[in-house]
């Protein structure tokens, strides 16, 4: 039985500016893909104003989760432990282990749901996730350090996807954009809600602060990472906005795809089969990320070996895959899902705060 682990040893930390990558990396997924009908279907022409209010949501919540670190000493299963006790506090982790879980079956199963609706119909559902989980495992069993790296890769490599925006331009008209403001506050408010499912991974960041170097200064690059993911989302629903009309954006279940349709080059015919292939690349650090929480969170709670757990977590993925066999299973869980995580992340963190600062900030200051 291994001991709670408090502090981790400087051989196994990251610098504080990959922090960045960490943070947009587990941010931007297949959400990407197709938020923009989601939040359009509430919010209609004004749905940029919802991207905005959910970005700065996510940094206030980023500045609640530092200060959270601040007032505790380890990770969020050892302040749960210190605030809560070993059986309360066991079980507020247990709710959190399996919320990271679920951000990993959420975002494989959606990319091999595009995979299957756009490149290969026929595809062996069991086969494709066993082989993606093997390389999932060979990069978590690699350490932290190795996670950091896919996510560095995961962000610096399929940068040039942003410039096959370029090529919609032509067929833009942002007068869609106006008149401005002409939804209630409630449908933005409520799209702003929705959009929050996109950013929901960083509370990775609960579990990975032990292992930065220094990880006062990394708050800088936290937010900085949240602010990339934020301008990228808005650039993005900018653009979805001018280029489709309203009816018909919200009869396309993943508009980003439908714009690279658009892109033509003299040596590619199909550019959104090269955009869901370097996708492949892009999601990779959103499942390695929460699934290494999910098993540091086991290792924690439970004491026993990390790469046990994972191999427990990789399990149940595959099982959930093929648990999850239609378009609208998949519709539905993520749905459920994004309101648990909503909740979780805008009620549960701040109550946290709240009851670290009392029962542990206090202390410390005093």
């Amino acid at each position: 039985m291994k001991e709670l682990q408090r502090q981790v040893s400087d051989r196994y930390k990251v610098s504080p500016y990959l922090v960045l990558f960490l943070i947009s990396s587990i941010q931007i997924g297949v959400g990407v893909l197709g938020f923009q009908s989601n939040v359009v279907n509430i919010a209609g022409n004004d749905s940029w104003i919802a991207v905005i209010l959910a970005g700065l949501l996510i940094h206030i919540l980023i500045w609640i989760i530092y200060k959270i670190l601040k007032y505790g000493n380890g990770d969020l299963i050892t302040i749960h432990y210190d605030v809560f006790g070993k059986w309360l506090g066991g079980v507020f982790s247990f709710v959190w282990i399996l919320y990271f879980i679920g951000i990993g079956v959420v975002v494989l199963r959606t990319f091999l749901q595009v995979v299957q609706v756009w490149m290969f119909s026929d595809i062996n559902m069991f086969w494709v996730t066993s082989v993606y989980l093997i390389l999932i495992y060979y990069l978590v069993s690699g350490g932290f350090r190795v996670v950091t790296g896919v996510a560095f890769l995961g962000i610096v490599i399929p940068s040039y996807l942003i410039l096959s925006l370029i090529y919609t331009l032509e067929y833009t008209n942002f007068n869609h954009l106006l008149p401005v403001w002409n939804h209630s506050y409630r449908d933005i408010l409520s799209a702003s809600q929705t959009m929050t499912f996109s950013f929901i991974g960083f509370s990775a960041l609960l579990i990975f602060y032990p292992y930065i170097k220094e990880p006062e200064k990394s708050k800088v690059w936290g937010h900085a990472g949240n602010l990339y993911s934020f301008i990228l989302y808005l650039i993005i629903i900018l653009i979805t906005i001018a280029y489709f009309t309203e009816g018909h954006l919200v009869r396309h279940y993943w508009p980003t795809l439908t714009m690279w349709k658009t892109v033509e080059m003299p040596f590619v015919e199909r550019f959104e089969y090269i955009g869901i292939s370097s996708w492949g690349l892009i999601i990779l650090p959103n499942v390695c990320l929460a699934f290494w929480a999910a098993s540091r969170g086991i290792r924690q709670l439970f004491r026993f070996s990390q790469r046990k757990g994972l191999i427990l977590i990789l399990l149940l993925t595959l099982g959930a895959n093929m648990f999850i066999s239609s378009h609208d299973q998949l519709v539905t869980f993520n749905e459920y899902f994004s309101q648990i995580g909503f909740y979780l992340i805008t009620c549960y963190l701040p109550f946290l705060l709240l009851m670290t600062y009392f029962r542990i900030g206090r202390k410390k200051k005093s």
